[in-house]
């Protein structure tokens, strides 16, 4: 295979992959979803993992059993490697299949390394012969064109959905920060309590015994000591109030490509920050489960 025909193969079976895994959500779900992991219409994985196969096994074509065994050795190399690149560089766990029996790490697992297997030996024999021959009766000044155009989508995507995704992992940051900081106000809030207490009960066993006329020194003390608690609790209350506000927005608020990517992969788990991740998939659940009542 020519770089031509490796564009066009990894153009081709990309988008073909991304209908397939829409076409699955669909059924599943009753809802058009966009599976990918770009905003585009292409799963880069599938891609990769068609044109690899494609090109690599093409010696192999004769012998169905040899052609299904190496595909699909193949397949879950590339889909381990792949899942297992997009947590280290992005901390988040893509897709898991921890629950199905003698998966490797919960990237793959044997009975999709199976049917994917199938689809790789379909693809070989019957519709790669077909997509082959479609791309060659394109002109190649055509063929050149629409590949430098489908080739600046696919970057100026990758960009968008990197950028989105760093976008996310930072509000999640930002939200687990808020909640660690109200945590701690809610502590120096009861740590405040006490001491006040114990600095009225101190005073007042110090002076309990002397006459009337110190009894309004004790009340004094006490005024005085309630008016610095008040001022530090609605300090603190007013700061709870403004970091709690911030932290339903952001909730409230997530990005096109965080809303996406949820919808997408609904067994995706971060590696970091994961109750406000589960925070923000609860929200987004409540809001799709509203515009189907409305």
């Amino acid at each position: 295979m020519t770089y031509y025909d490796i564009l066009f193969s990894f153009f081709i079976y990309g988008f073909l992959g991304w209908c397939s895994e829409v076409a699955f959500a669909a059924f599943k779900q009753h809802s058009f979803v966009n599976r990918g992991f770009l905003n585009g219409p292409i799963c880069p994985i599938y891609g990769i993992g068609v044109t690899v196969v494609v090109a690599s096994l093409q010696p192999y074509v004769g012998n169905l059993i040899l052609l299904y065994i190496t595909s699909t050795i193949l397949v879950t190399f590339l889909e381990w490697l792949t899942g297992f690149l997009l947590e280290k560089m992005f901390h988040h766990r893509w897709w898991d299949y921890s629950e199905m029996p003698l998966n490797i790490g919960g990237y793959v697992c044997p009975l999709f390394s199976a049917i994917w297997g199938v689809a790789c030996v379909l693809i070989v024999k019957l519709i790669y012969p077909f997509t082959d021959k479609l791309v060659s009766f394109l002109p190649i000044w055509l063929g050149k064109f629409l590949l430098v155009l489908l080739s600046i989508a696919l970057i100026v995507d990758i960009c968008i959905t990197v950028q989105g995704i760093l976008k996310f992992n930072k509000r999640l940051a930002l939200m687990e920060d808020i909640a660690k900081e109200l945590r701690n106000i809610s502590d120096q809030i009861g740590e405040n309590i006490y001491d006040s207490m114990m600095d009225g009960l101190e005073a007042q066993d110090r002076l309990k015994a002397r006459a009337d006329v110190i009894r309004e020194k004790v009340d004094e003390a006490r005024q005085e000591n309630a008016d610095e608690l008040k001022a530090r609790m609605d300090s603190l209350k007013q700061r709870a109030e403004e970091l709690r506000s911030k932290y339903e927005k952001m909730a409230k608020l997530p990005t096109f490509t965080s809303r996406r990517i949820l919808r997408a992969f609904p067994k995706m788990m971060p590696r970091e920050h994961v109750r406000e991740f589960g925070q923000l998939r609860r929200i987004l659940k409540k809001k799709r489960d509203e515009l189907k009542k409305s």
